[in-house]
């Protein structure tokens, strides 16, 4: 990992995200990027004819406030020892976050959460959860304040399908990345019952072709997918819950009902989530 992005509104869930992020940047030597998009008014600024346009002086006092406001930002505490860039971009936030992931060559992009009505209100509204179901990037999402970051539990929640193994080999590098042991997971519920043995020959079946190290396979039967999810997580004390996404239908798709988007907003413990 070499390069990290963080959107920024200057939110207190902003800042969480920063603080998590420069705790990553710190343990990885990571660069980190601070993004900050302007959407101005229809009117106020016009990006094409940006320098031309009548109400240039107005564009430039919201580009002075926002890089004032950097400046401030980048003396908290939090990121020293760490190399920190800044962009203040006229952009819609969810194209500009894909596309400075490009410009960048971004490794994992981290995203405060204000987790009120799952992933269409954090951070950015609805660009959160477009960001999460098409970034081909891993998405490390953040809702609350954590003084250190730090990994040693990672919870991979899957139904183990085998469309699924596409994106399992970069979730083993990251695990690596923070020397952690990752504990594999599939929920049975009433309503999508499975027996133990069929269960572990479908976790079995997923993970034979790969090196895990040190991991724990589990079977755990609750009322929901996303129940057995977080009670699980709070069982063995994880520090972080892992899941695929689908570009076409987001985290949905691998679980019943809006499951990605309820787990998103009730866990209170990171998200992240790895492109199938």
């Amino acid at each position: 990992m070499k390069n990290i992005l963080v959107p920024i509104d200057f939110s207190v869930q902003a800042k969480y995200a920063a603080k998590v992020a420069s705790d990553i940047a710190r343990l990885t030597n990571s660069k980190l990027f601070l993004l900050h998009m302007l959407e101005l008014p229809t009117g106020v600024v016009d990006p094409s004819n940006y320098g031309n346009s009548n109400n240039t002086p107005t564009t430039l006092l919201f580009l002075k406030r926002a890089h004032e406001k950097f400046e401030d930002f980048k003396k908290l505490p939090f990121f020293e020892g760490v190399e920190v860039a800044d962009s203040v971009q006229f952009h819609k936030a969810y194209d500009g976050i894909i596309d400075e992931s490009k410009k960048q060559n971004i490794d994992l992009i981290v995203m405060g959460s204000r987790g009120t009505s799952g992933l269409e209100e954090m951070l950015v509204g609805s660009n959160t959860e477009k960001v999460v179901r098409n970034s081909k990037i891993p998405v490390l999402v953040i809702k609350q304040e954590i003084d250190k970051f730090k990994i040693e539990n990672i919870v991979f929640a899957s139904n183990f399908e085998q469309k699924s193994k596409v994106a399992f080999q970069k979730i083993l590098d990251f695990t690596l990345l923070f020397n952690a042991k990752l504990h594999l997971l599939k929920i049975n519920t009433i309503h999508n019952f499975e027996t133990t043995k069929d269960s572990s020959d479908a976790i079995r079946n997923f993970i034979n072709e790969f090196d895990l190290g040190d991991y724990t396979l589990n079977i755990y039967n609750d009322d929901s997918v996303e129940a057995g999810i977080l009670n699980f997580s709070d069982v063995i004390d994880a520090d972080i819950i892992l899941l695929n996404t689908s570009g076409r239908r987001g985290l949905a798709h691998l679980f019943t009902g809006s499951i990605g988007e309820d787990l998103a907003n009730h866990a209170k413990l990171p998200v992240i989530t790895f492109k199938v």
